[in-house]
């Protein structure tokens, strides 16, 4: 290889990142930095950067819906995370006992993955629709005391969202469990069998604890999923009844963009950062050290 050449191939990685480097640094950090200069400010309608302290914050952690959106997040993400994470495991387990037409059943699982969001809650407002899905077919088969209007019901509303989310992401955990469970040793297994131990007791007390680093990690993904659900519910509930079913991310949509309220909306995405950050900083930091 000649010099010149010697010379230029180290850069030329570097050249060849540099650009998407570059567009990532502005389009994700930047403006996230300029979200949090707003959230410090006077913004309403418009960007305004006279500085106002944590003005914004006291207004935001003072308003009853915001209040209300964080109550809701956390009903939704204890049940969607729980309900996905348990309901993957479980599918997980199935799967792995080679059953027949495993292939066919891992897709059908996984086909939810594949869709949007905004198809997930249009499908599910449909099913729960009291005048046109569940209540209604039920009532038709002839049970007219039957009722099942959570989709209407202020109290319950926030349930069917976790229910939507839930069908939506158990296969994607299932795949994750399921890829775990394959990669454990079968002389384990084995072993264990040959102990007289049972397939049950082997799960519990073998297998299930050697996921743990999946557990981590599904649970890192599962919970911004959580954090930052906006377009489910917008299609499947629009926030209501009245506020029933407001997120921190509906909210801050709703301040930000029709309510002409700029640097409450931006004090709300950044709440929402600090709560993701505050989730994926501690495991990244575990990870790390338990690499060095």
């Amino acid at each position: 290889m000649s010099a010149p050449s010697a010379l230029r191939t180290p850069w030329l990685p570097k050249l060849v990142v540099a650009p998407s480097f570059m567009l990532a640094l502005f389009f994700i950090y930047g403006l996230i930095a300029w979200n949090g200069l707003l959230s410090v400010s006077a913004s309403r309608l418009l960007p305004n950067y006279e500085i106002v302290g944590f003005a914004q914050y006291q207004t935001l952690f003072a308003s009853e819906r915001f209040q209300l959106a964080l109550k809701n997040m956390l009903i939704f993400g204890v049940l969607f995370i729980g309900g996905a994470m348990a309901l993957g495991l479980l599918l997980a387990i199935l799967l792995d006992q080679k059953v027949r037409a495993e292939g066919v059943l891992r897709t059908i699982y996984l086909y939810p993955m594949a869709i949007s969001f905004i198809v997930t809650g249009t499908a599910w407002k449909w099913m729960l629709n009291p005048g046109l899905g569940l209540e209604h077919l039920v009532q038709q088969w002839g049970f007219t005391s039957f009722t099942f209007d959570w989709l209407v019901n202020p109290d319950k509303a926030i349930y069917c969202v976790a229910i939507a989310g839930v069908w939506q992401s158990a296969g994607f955990v299932m795949a994750l469990f399921l890829a775990g469970l394959r990669g454990i040793d079968d002389s384990i297994i084995k072993a264990a069998q040959v102990d007289g131990a049972s397939l049950p007791r082997i799960y519990w007390r073998i297998l299930i604890p050697s996921l743990r680093p999946v557990f981590f990690s599904t649970l890192m993904v599962v919970s911004h999923l959580a954090i930052k659900s906006f377009d489910l519910v917008m299609a499947l509930t629009a926030g209501g009844p009245g506020f029933a079913t407001d997120l921190p991310a509906t909210f801050m949509y709703a301040m930000s963009f029709t309510r002409g309220q700029l640097g409450l909306g931006a004090a709300s995405a950044t709440v929402m950062l600090a709560t993701v950050a505050a989730i994926v900083v501690p495991y990244l930091y575990s990870e790390l050290r338990t690499r060095k």
